[in-house]
């Protein structure tokens, strides 16, 4: 699944100020995203605020997605919940709304153990066979890691293609690739450390930033991924600041509000998240107006 590299981006879900799904600013995402270089759309995510939408609105932002994306780029749908049954169900769904792959987080809240995730992401890529599956491990959220020697039984699943690690370890991104083989696909979720990820073997990032400035995203990637070091350390500086404003709050409060001043969506989050704070907007509304995006 090599079209699962470089640039991939955790694209948000756009809402009006009342909450309400907005597809025709979808529409116009993707194809800014089509056009600007990104790899593959990651839909319904945490970024894309899965949590909050419902079931119906879920499957809709997949299906809006594939269909307008019309096979100009990967879809990769956001399945994941810490109920296996449901993400058995949202899975099955996905896929007969023909994504290319499907992304599924480390199941939150309820703290399983290595046994547990096992079972859990078997069971569910084997139900979906043999649609790609991308395992997601974020323990900042989750509180659950998934260890490497777990991501190693499950790269046996033949579906189970690779792995988005957000812990922005890198010696841990090492390790994975030492126990799973170069054929394992290994994304960077953290866009601050993704450069060096991708400098010493990774193959990509699912990115919050490529929101933002997705040709520049897909550039650092195709000079790092290249082995470009110079090229893409430089480049990876200028945009330093505005990965770190991407997290002065809870994502995807900050990306969100970026692409509404820059006019690409409407102003809409949902609870318990809200929009951006007025000292995160100035210290945002800097970076942007400083130019350090190209719109």
């Amino acid at each position: 699944m090599r079209e699962l590299s470089g640039s991939l981006v955790a694209l948000v879900t756009p809402m009006a100020p009342d909450g309400a799904l907005d597809l025709a600013a979808l529409d116009a995402l993707i194809d800014w995203h089509c056009a600007a270089g990104t790899s593959a759309l990651v839909v319904a995510g945490t970024t894309g605020e899965s949590p909050t939408l419902s079931e119906p609105e879920h499957r809709l932002v997949v299906e809006r997605a594939v269909a307008h994306a019309a096979g100009r780029i990967p879809i990769v749908a956001g399945t994941g919940s810490n109920s296996t049954a449901q993400t058995l169900a949202l899975s099955r769904a996905s896929a007969a709304l023909g994504v290319d792959a499907l992304m599924l987080v480390v199941p939150y809240y309820n703290k399983p153990p290595q046994e547990g995730l096992y079972q859990h992401f078997r069971q569910v890529a084997e139900a979906v066979a043999p649609l790609p599956v991308l395992l997601y491990n974020v323990p900042g959220r989750t509180v659950a890691d998934l260890l490497p020697e777990t991501v190693a039984r499950l790269a046996e699943v033949p579906n189970i293609v690779g792995i988005k690690e957000a812990t922005g370890d890198l010696a841990r991104a090492e390790r994975i690739r030492s126990l799973c083989g170069d054929g394992f696909l290994l994304l960077s979720g953290d866009d601050p450390s993704c450069c060096e990820f991708m400098l010493q073997g990774g193959d990509g990032v699912i990115s919050v930033t490529a929101n933002v400035v997705p040709e520049e995203m897909a550039e650092l990637c195709a000079l790092a991924r290249v082995g470009d070091a110079a090229g893409a350390r430089a480049l990876d500086a200028r945009l330093a600041p505005l990965h770190e404003m991407m997290f002065i709050e809870s994502n995807p409060i900050p990306v969100k509000w970026a692409l509404h001043h820059m006019g690409r969506i409407p102003p809409g989050i949902r609870l318990p998240l809200v929009p951006l704070s007025a000292a995160g907007q100035t210290k945002l509304t800097a970076f942007l107006e400083a130019r350090i995006v190209r719109d």
